[in-house]
């Protein structure tokens, strides 16, 4: 690597670093505030948000590196023309692909750091997240359950408990359910426990009895049971626990998409490809990013005033890219058979930045000739 790629790689690095650092700050914040706002109304802990939001942090970083990047590009290279250094690597002789080798070096660094987010990071943290969600959920339907008291844990439930024991037993339990229409159902129970099940948390009773009044008929039905089972996860809508999903799959697994695991995560073989295959374009939009960034403004030469006409213009081409992103993945949730057309934007994204060096190479040998015939 030469002293030239060298120096501007760590320019971009740098710049690429603080912008970072803004970007996921800002996203970071305002994805904070709503957490902040869901975890504290039901009475968790500053720990479990702090736990949550930084389980949230692989993700954001993965959404804001491509901006970065695009953004230290688009600085470094307006700064660089306009401190006259990239005119004068190009009256040494070098040409606009030349130039842009270290950029092209930066763009696969960040690649790269998207690569582990992508495949590991993000995946391993969905996964966490998601078990952590239903721990805390169990830890609502808990809360449910206070002795001595008519609570009202859903609508059209009420329950209340004349004592718990230290172990954790409920005695005299009574819990009305009439969310059905037209029914009416009651339960008592000499005691109870609340049990954790891989479908979630469920009211065990004892020794009690069902109620249940039909009120079109005015009829009474009544049942005695030694055990029953109640589900308090479903009061709550929590998620089923070891379900796992697409998200928190690795990449590996949807590559090469095993029947029993696409039946057990409910996804089709080219569903499971798709998502496999977005993971592996990903990492790629970063070098588009910093290339169309690069030769974008590369076009513009050298001006007193500026780039700010080309600076617009990359914004609109890295708009414009990530239009064919959401196109692409439109197409593929439609179709999943179609899921080869996430690379595509990405093809389109290179080559844009290719024809873009060309005609900066061409503008450059037009202004020379000139120069030359001008002098003669």
């Amino acid at each position: 690597m030469s002293r030239f790629d060298r120096y501007m790689l760590s320019q971009l690095m740098m710049l690429f670093g603080f912008f970072a650092l803004v970007l996921v700050a800002v996203y970071w914040v305002n994805r904070a505030v709503l957490l902040f706002d869901q975890l504290i109304a039901d009475g968790q802990s500053a720990w479990v948000f702090l736990e949550f939001t930084a389980l949230t942090l692989p993700n954001v970083i993965r959404l804001v590196l491509p901006v970065a990047a695009f953004i230290a590009s688009v600085y470094v290279t307006n700064r660089l023309s306009s401190e006259s250094e990239l005119v004068v690597m190009q009256a040494t002789g070098f040409s606009p692909f030349r130039l842009a080798r270290p950029v092209l070096y930066f763009g696969l660094v960040v690649g790269l750091m998207m690569a582990v987010l992508v495949h590991a990071l993000v995946p391993a943290s969905r996964a966490k997240l998601s078990e952590r969600r239903a721990e805390i959920a169990e830890n609502v339907a808990a809360r449910f359950l206070g002795d001595g008291d008519f609570l009202h844990p859903a609508p059209q439930i009420t329950s209340y408990i004349r004592e718990i024991t230290p172990s954790g037993e409920l005695l005299d339990l009574y819990l009305s359910d009439m969310r059905s229409p037209g029914e009416r159902t009651a339960y008592t129970a000499e005691r109870a426990l609340l049990v954790r099940t891989e479908s979630g948390p469920k009211l065990v009773m004892f020794d009690g009895m069902i109620q249940t009044l039909d009120t079109k008929t005015k009829t009474l039905a009544l049942t005695r049971f030694e055990n029953y089972s109640y589900d308090i996860g479903a009061l709550i809508g929590r998620p089923g626990e070891g379900k796992p999903t697409v998200d928190e799959a690795s990449t590996a697994t949807l590559l090469w998409p095993d029947p029993a695991m696409a039946a057990q995560i409910g996804a089709s073989r080219n569903e499971m490809l798709f998502a496999g295959h977005e993971r592996l374009s990903q990492p790629f939009l970063a070098v588009v990013a910093a290339l169309i960034g690069f030769s974008t403004l590369l076009t513009g030469g050298y001006s007193r005033f500026g780039l700010w006409r080309q600076i617009v213009v990359a914004v609109f081409l890295l708009i414009g890219v990530q239009f064919l992103v959401n196109g692409a993945t439109n197409m593929a949730t439609r179709d999943p058979e179609l899921w080869p057309v996430v690379y595509l934007p990405i093809l389109a994204g290179l080559a844009a930045a290719v024809a873009l060096l060309s005609i900066s190479g061409r503008s450059r040998r037009v202004r020379h000739d000139l120069v030359g015939a001008v002098a003669s």
